[in-house]
């Protein structure tokens, strides 16, 4: 159990963001036919060709009567997963659900995604439509030059990322924080189906797999609770959050060093995370600050040494020209005339 401070102060920190307001779509929306074939459309973009969404296609009505079925039976188990591994750019890895599973989490996003998203800060940028990686950068850039007063003074800036953040999440937790918005214990029985379908190297009740679309709003869901602690308790003005990178931006170095050890305690005692302790650094702009796979400074900012290094690896296993084009699409929101010109050459070196 979590204790009474740490359970106070959750409850405490979702009433404040949300008052009376609750999730107004039932059981019976989520599960409908309607909102199970309208997921479809959703989910098989791009997956049209894939062997196990095609042998579900076969009979795609039957399949969803089915589905829909053991929903409103509550007879529906969630299946197993399938594991692999993939360079995005580190190394992850992936749990994969069934066709079936995954229809099922479209169709959860579809109803929870527009509700949640009004709940969260307007700087959380992680898998939010409308925001993503570069809006994150940008926003970054924006509030340094603020913070510096356009850099005629001095930027100081907290960098963390929360160790193994998704292996890590709590179920017991992450269902607490989802009990307080959702009134409807059909869909609270749903939701349980699906998130204890999953645990961590065999440790029952905790993690969440990187392949689920639910996990990505579960993950903001979880870490809401501390973006509203950081906005209200806190009370930090200059905070950009992607994922489990998070950024504290002030020209009052003391204030960021004395928020480090309480970010840690509410992490810990709140959220069962912990901060990673090679990845935590307080350091001016001028010095570069590593952020989201750039290290950024006043007036310009270059690619990360080790993304410049998977980049390069991954054209010479792979030379084709949509791989270069992604690559010079990510390398246009940066000082990189070199680097492009670099891997262009690559490019044909490899390709010839």
């Amino acid at each position: 159990m979590m204790g009474s401070s740490a359970t106070d102060a959750l409850g405490g920190g979702i009433k404040r963001q949300t008052g009376k307001i609750g999730l107004i779509h039932n059981f019976e929306e989520i599960i409908s036919l309607e909102n199970l074939c309208l997921a479809w459309q959703e989910f098989i973009i791009g997956k049209k060709i894939r062997m196990d969404v095609r042998m579900f296609s076969r009979r795609l009505m039957d399949n969803i009567v089915s589905l829909n079925q053991d929903l409103a039976n509550q007879t529906y188990q969630h299946g197993g997963y399938e594991s692999f591994y993939i360079t995005d750019p580190k190394p992850r890895h992936i749990h994969k659900a069934t066709v079936r599973d995954r229809l099922l989490h479209h169709a959860l996003h579809r109803i929870f995604y527009p509700f949640f998203s009004r709940t969260f800060i307007f700087d959380s940028y992680s898998c939010r439509i409308g925001k993503g990686l570069h809006k994150a950068v940008g926003r970054f850039i924006q509030m340094a030059n603020q913070v510096s007063q356009n850099n005629t003074k001095t930027c100081w800036i907290l960098k963390c990322d929360i160790r193994k953040f998704f292996p890590s999440i709590d179920h017991r937790i992450l269902f607490q924080i989802l009990q307080e918005y959702i009134p409807d214990k059909n869909i609270l029985w749903l939701l349980r189906q699906v998130i204890d379908s999953f645990s961590t190297d065999g440790n029952f009740g905790v993690g969440l797999p990187l392949g689920n679309l639910t996990s990505q709003l579960f993950a903001n869901v979880y870490m809401n609770v501390f973006d509203q602690w950081v906005k209200h308790s806190l009370k930090a003005k200059f905070y950009v959050r992607y994922a489990d990178d998070f950024v504290f931006l002030s020209r009052d170095k003391m204030w960021l060093e004395n928020i480090r050890p309480q970010i840690q305690q509410f992490l810990s005692e709140q959220l069962k995370l912990t901060l990673h302790p090679d990845k935590v650094f307080l350091k001016t702009l001028v010095s570069g600050v590593d952020f989201l796979g750039w290290v950024h400074f006043p007036k310009h900012r270059i690619l990360r040494a080790t993304t410049k290094s998977r980049m390069f690896s991954r054209i010479k296993e792979m030379s084709t020209l949509e791989t270069v084009q992604s690559y010079l699409g990510l390398l246009k929101h940066g000082n990189t005339e070199k680097v492009r010109q670099e891997l262009l050459g690559q490019y044909w070196l490899w390709k010839l």
